[in-house]
């Protein structure tokens, strides 16, 4: 495993982005995977779909995370969460709750997180990040 995917890169290869797609192609062989955290965030987006769209979307979120390793929340994940989270506070600079678990569970399985919000996460020292948008 060497990815991990953001929710908002998840939500670009849900809607098809070429470029994302395109990258995520080239590093399946690399490995590809999400964590619970953005799974759960991805099932919140489908709860709150239009009525119309929420059986579509469900299905596509579904076909989605057959394709991928959703990776379960750890143990070295909370601990490495509450030394980041009192860094990012006292230095002033937190990041949101969401985000910050998801940065804390990317360290601990020691993989690059790709996000198309790397102003937030680059306050994350030493977290590896790219951007396939």
């Amino acid at each position: 495993m060497r990815y991990l995917l953001d929710t908002n890169i998840c939500i670009y290869a849900m809607k098809h982005h070429p470029g994302v797609l395109r990258c995520m192609q080239q590093a399946r062989q690399d490995g590809l995977c999400v964590s619970a955290i953005v799974a759960a965030e991805l099932a919140f987006g489908v709860a709150r779909s239009a009525p119309e769209y929420q059986e579509k979307n469900q299905s596509a979120l579904k076909r989605f995370l057959a394709a991928v390793v959703v990776q379960p929340w750890s143990a070295d994940a909370i601990w490495i969460y509450g030394e980041l989270r009192q860094k990012l506070k006292q230095a002033g600079t937190p990041i949101g709750e969401m985000d910050l678990l998801i940065a804390a569970h990317t360290q601990s399985l020691g993989l690059t997180l790709v996000t198309n919000n790397t102003r937030e996460f680059e306050r994350v020292a030493g977290l590896q990040l790219e951007n396939w948008v």
